[in-house]
């Protein structure tokens, strides 16, 4: 889908309209700046103007000694900060300046000391292009002054960026030997710390301890693995051994070893084994209660006896079965011994194995500890070597600053000094003759568009059209000063003109003989027999259009009878010069005869003044008596025309338009505003009259943007009576 743009147009004819309206106060304002601007080109003085050069760089030494490289360095704190525009402001400030004038013993004309400000304002301060090159110029009536001045402000700025930059030196001298004791405190705490951790943990080379450990720690699981493989293989041949003596344990195979070696265990033994045989020769002769058997058996249970208390004197309380043999062979006895021994070697490979996981568990209880101990010696050790890179660093500063602080480090240098000037500046009075009259042109615009901007009056025909929403019947132009010159002869200017009794032929009166031809058509179907002219707001030229107006219709032959109906600020009787004693309200109150009121003021025109002023206008236009008196009138005159008050804030208009056939609102643009007009276009509708039309009255024909009637104006041709009354400038409603 194509894009679609949207131009709106700048409508330069309604710009132009609106310098036209505002041409005096914009001509004024162009007037007086320009006239400021050539009171000042004309009072200028011829001035000298000295210049002096400063470049701005690092001091070569520094960068030769390797000391003091930061030192007067030109930096900017931002981005987009120019460090010269820094330097610019430090040149032209106020110490700088005031020390200068104090050396130079400057003074005004006066005799006093000169001020800063007096030297400021006709200093010039400015960075050339591309360069970090300073430009000091100063202007001054004396050439040989400006030079001084000049060299004075760049002596004085280059020796305070030399005590600055040494200042910068020693300031940083004794900060950092306030900080070397507490840096060298620090350090030496760190070594101490280091040293109390390696004496408590016995560390010597925590990366070689961890190697030797694994070495040691794998020698010990293979001691450990052989011992117990041993241990198996004598587990092995003790079990076939047990199995072959029909023993469980070792520890049975030494007791039966043990009683089979006693002497008196065996005596005993062989002693009872001989009492049992006889027993068993005799039981066959004798019966078991004889007396040698009894004797016999009572052997028996005695040798039993001694043999069991010599049993247990050799096994010492260990068990002893009822079954075992007491009497074992050589070959048993080797086998015993052989067990006795595989269990003595068992007993001690148990021993070296415990020994040895003792041992293996320490190691491994040392290589479970290393990682947590490296980590510590890693974070004793970094702090001792922050320590001693901080301490080393300060130290090699304050040994640098300790030199730089005697060198005379400076980032600024004056490479062109001024030199009285043989020539004055050149004249600026065209350049600023020029200026004031373009910024006068300028403020003059703004001025002329404020003022319209604050202006909120009806401005043109077409915004009265557009509020209103009524018929043109007519548009009245403004006189010319030709017309005026000629109207303004023995009148006084406030009061209303009769332009088309007076003048003719100008084209103010063609203007109104077109409005009553418009109001005779816009009647055609009924015939209009009276008209109430009015408008919103006093000084709308109401009184001057019903007067125009009745004069337009009086001369195409009507009977017209114009009654002044503002019995409030009447007019019509100094429009036609006539005398005011008797007319409408005289009429209403006195009920005299309407005709001895009314004054004939020219062929087919007659006029009603207002009388004498009552105390309520409203009752009296509202009466019975007024419907009346109209309803005479209407048969003998062919129109009536009232010259009614404004309508807002007063009744009598709206009074008036109910009793007659039509009202005819004039509306005069820059007298009443856009407010009031709507107020009133509310007011008509609400009160339900019958608006004929109304009529642009004042209007500036070359300043209307929309061209509503033609005409032309020829006055050195035309055939202009000399006015018997004067027209104002300014009408009055």
């Amino acid at each position: 889908m194509d894009n679609e743009f949207v131009v709106e147009d700048i409508n330069f004819r309604s710009y132009w309209l609106i310098l036209k309206r505002r041409w005096k106060p914009a001509i004024g304002v162009f007037s007086v700046v320009t006239l400021a601007a050539l009171l000042l080109a004309l009072t200028e003085e011829s001035a000298y103007q000295a210049e002096a050069k400063l470049l701005f760089r690092s001091d070569r030494s520094t960068s030769l000694t390797g000391l003091g490289e930061a030192l007067g360095r030109v930096e900017s704190l931002t981005f987009e900060a120019n460090p010269l525009d820094t330097q610019v402001e430090v040149i032209q400030s106020r110490p700088i300046i005031d020390t200068a004038i104090q050396e130079l013993d400057l003074r005004d004309s006066e005799g006093n000391l000169a001020q800063a400000d007096d030297i400021t304002k006709d200093l010039s301060i400015s960075a050339l292009p591309g360069t970090d090159v300073l430009s000091i110029a100063y202007s001054s009536k004396e050439p040989e002054q400006a030079a001084l001045v000049v060299n004075k402000i760049a002596d004085i700025f280059i020796r305070d960026n030399l005590r600055e930059n040494r200042s910068e030196a020693v300031s940083a001298r004794d900060f950092i030997s306030q900080q070397l004791p507490k840096t060298e405190a620090d350090l030496n705490q760190a070594e101490n710390n280091l040293k109390q951790f390696k004496e408590r943990n016995q560390i010597v080379a925590l990366s070689q301890e961890a190697s030797s450990l694994v070495d040691i720690s794998f020698g010990l699981q293979q001691q450990i693995d052989g011992a117990e493989s041993q241990i198996s293989s004598i587990d092995s041949v003790s079990a076939n051994y047990r199995a072959q003596l029909n023993i469980d344990d070792s520890q049975y195979g030494i007791v039966l070893a043990a009683l089979s070696q006693s002497a008196g265990v065996q005596a005993a033994l062989e002693e009872l084994q001989r009492i049992e045989q006889e027993i068993a020769a005799n039981s066959a002769l004798f019966t078991p209660d004889s007396q040698t058997i009894s004797r016999l058996n009572s052997q028996r249970e005695s040798l039993q006896s001694i043999l069991s208390q010599r049993i247990d004197q050799v096994v010492n309380d260990r068990l002893l079965s009822q079954q075992a043999n007491l009497q074992i062979g050589d070959l048993e006895a080797g086998l015993i011994g052989e067990l006795i021994n595989l269990d003595a070697q068992r007993q001690g490979l148990a021993s070296q194995i415990e020994v040895l996981s003792e041992q293996e568990q320490r190691y491994s209880d040392r290589m479970l500890l290393l990682p947590e101990l490296e980590k510590q010696q890693g974070q004793l050790e970094r702090d001792l070597e922050v320590a001693k890179a901080t301490y080393q660093t300060l130290l090699t500063r304050f040994q640098e600053l300790q030199v730089a602080e005697s060198q005379r480090i400076g980032n600024v240098r004056l490479i062109s000094p001024a030199v009285p000037p043989e020539y004055p500046l050149g004249s600026n009075r065209k350049l600023v003759l020029a200026a004031g009259m373009v910024a006068g042109m300028l403020l003059g615009v703004v001025v002329a568009f404020v003022l319209d901007l604050l202006d909120s009056s009806v401005k043109t025909v077409k915004e009265a059209k557009d509020i209103f929403g009524l018929t043109i019947l007519g548009v009245i132009p403004t006189t010319s000063p030709a017309e005026e010159s000629l109207l303004y002869a023995h009148q006084e200017r406030w009061i209303p003109s009769v332009v088309t009794r007076d003048l003719g032929r100008s084209p103010l009166s063609e203007a109104f003989r077109m409005l009553q031809t418009n109001l005779k058509f816009l009647g055609s179907d009924r015939s209009l027999k009276s008209i109430v002219v009015t408008s919103s707001v006093p000084q709308e030229g109401k009184s001057e259009v019903a007067a125009n107006l009745a004069v337009a219709m009086a001369q195409v032959g009507r009977r017209v009878l114009l009654i002044d109906a503002d019995l409030r600020r009447p007019v019509q009787h100094r429009v036609w010069g006539t005398p005011n004693l008797t007319g409408l309200s005289n009429v209403l109150v006195e009920q005299i005869d309407f005709k001895d009121a009314v004054q004939g003021v020219m062929p087919n025109l007659s006029l009603l003044t207002a009388g004498v002023t009552p105390p309520n206008p409203v009752a009296l236009l509202d009466s019975k008596r007024m419907a009346a008196l109209l309803a005479d009138l209407a048969d003998s005159y062919e129109i009536i025309i009232f010259d009614a008050p404004p309508l807002l804030g007063r009744a009598d208009a709206n009074v008036l338009g109910k009793l007659a056939d039509g009202l005819l609102m004039v509306v005069r643009p820059g007298v009443t505003d856009a407010a009031k007009a709507k107020s009133a276009k509310e007011f008509l509708d609400q009160s339900g009259q019958r608006v004929l039309g109304m009529v642009i009255n004042g209007i500036d024909i070359k300043a209307e943007p929309d061209s509503y009637f033609y005409y032309t104006e020829n006055l050195e041709s035309a055939n202009l009576s000399r006015p018997r009354v004067a027209m104002p400038k300014r009408k009055v409603g």
